[in-house]
């Protein structure tokens, strides 16, 4: 989930600003480094060619490839070269980063962490990354704040910089919602829901009524529950990083809003990224959907030409995220100086927002909204949408929720496994929550 940005002279001198601040890591990466500083070189020692070449661990499509920023930074930088590492899931790349973190070895210069997975890495790997928050150049006022304390340890170390995010709004069907007797317009259709998320299922119990033959108002059940946990302060652990989902007000009311949806009849039962969701996008079998930036792309590529003039995107009932990912530099890189000084130019504001105009990945870097790439973005595929205006204004208004080591398991066994029991299998809400609950508690330590 652009049009130019800066003159390409100020795009130059901002890049030999990060080469010179490299230099600068004392404090950071030990004294040894300083002595490969030249006025306007690399430290590390060159791989064949006399080129370095700077490995970057990612999982799926982080798009800095297809946006063109690794070619332009090597065009600034011609004795780097840039190789991208790329595994297809995060649930095989992240047990791999684990793995290669205990062994000491097999890391790249770079590696990509989710969202879901920071703090785990900041709480118990935190010895093992750079200080990003120490690197002379970083300003922790381009990120929203929230952003950059998910890779905040307790220590005050920032193990990595912040990528995309997520802001979710709700992407809705025109034609469906008229059918139905629901508002069109944008702004009339994200006032059915503002500001509490058990609106968004009462505009489906409205939708019911007069819905369209074969359609349901919402995809899944786990999108309503997802959508409602994360726009809480308090979701999973609590602020001293004590497990609390099962006394959560987020996870309880979250669960019993999804619940409601499934009791209702309101959902397509369908579970998110299967085939059959997908299919279901191109037959128009639902009428709206939690969506974030991302999720843009992902839309128009399985509705086609069915879905296009069709699609529109409101504001969702409360600022929330869902997504997300960091650039870390291992400590024990053969080139760390460089690994910083690349992240460091990977997730600066110009190159973000460069990001969003090409591969739709929303900026964490705040400062990127006040670019026209970003503030004034536009989808014409969902109606001329201001998206960047909509998400924009969600980023900011994101709570800042305390992570945990397992979020990522907590949310995933609630979706498939306890969701799922209730939505496909039949089985009550009760039972749902006891599979979840059992589940989580066999491989989560609290």
């Amino acid at each position: 989930m652009r049009t130019a940005r800066k003159r390409a002279h100020r795009t130059t001198g901002r890049a030999r600003r990060h080469r010179a601040a490299a230099c600068g890591l004392v404090a950071v990466l030990g004294a040894g480094l300083l002595a490969g500083c030249a006025e306007d070189g690399g430290g590390s020692s060159a791989d064949s060619g006399g080129r370095t070449t700077l490995s970057v661990g990612v999982f799926g499509v982080f798009g800095y490839k297809q946006a063109g920023l690794y070619d332009e930074y090597e065009k600034l930088h011609p004795d780097i070269r840039i190789k991208e590492n790329s595994t297809e899931r995060n649930e095989d790349y992240y047990p791999a980063l684990l793995n290669h973190l205990s062994a000491g070895s097999g890391l790249s210069d770079i590696q990509a962490v989710e969202v879901d997975n920071i703090s785990e890495i900041a709480q118990l790997h935190a010895d093992k990354f750079v200080d990003m928050a120490k690197v002379k150049g970083v300003d922790k006022a381009d990120w929203l704040g929230w952003k950059w304390n998910q890779a905040k340890a307790k220590s005050g170390q920032v193990v990595g910089l912040g990528t995309d995010i997520g802001p979710m709004g709700v992407c809705y069907r025109k034609d469906l919602f008229r059918k139905a007797g629901l508002p069109t317009e944008r702004e009339e259709v994200g006032k059915l829901w503002k500001g509490d998320w058990s609106k968004y299922v009462e505009a489906g119990e409205k939708y019911k009524k007069s819905a369209p033959k074969g359609t349901a108002f919402t995809d899944s059940a786990a999108g309503v529950f997802n959508g409602s946990v994360a726009g809480y302060p308090i979701k999973n652990y609590a602020a001293d990083g004590t497990l609390v989902y099962k006394k959560s007000r987020a996870v309880r009311e979250s669960w019993d809003l999804a619940m409601r949806a499934v009791d209702a009849g309101l959902t397509s039962k369908l579970k998110q990224f299967d085939k059959e969701w997908d299919q279901a996008y191109a037959n128009g079998a639902f009428a709206s959907v939690i969506c974030p930036p991302w999720m843009l792309g992902y839309i128009k590529e399985k509705a086609g030409d069915n879905g296009k003039g069709k699609w529109d995107v409101a504001a969702a009932p409360k600022p929330a995220n869902w997504g997300g990912s960091f650039l870390t530099v291992p400590r024990n890189g053969k080139h760390r100086e460089e690994a910083v000084e690349l992240a460091t130019w990977l997730t600066a504001p110009e190159q973000q927002a460069k990001l969003f105009r090409e591969q739709a990945s929303f900026p964490s870097a705040q400062a990127a909204y006040k670019l026209p790439e970003v503030g004034k973005a536009r989808h014409s595929y969902f109606g001329g949408a201001p998206i960047g205006k909509i998400f924009s204004a969600a980023a900011e208004g994101i709570p800042t929720t305390p992570l945990g080591p397992k979020d990522q398991i907590i949310k995933t066994t609630f979706t498939d496994i306890g969701i799922l029991q209730v939505e496909q299998q039949g089985k009550s809400p009760e039972e749902g929550w006891d599979a979840a609950t059992k589940k989580i508690d066999d491989v989560v330590d609290d």
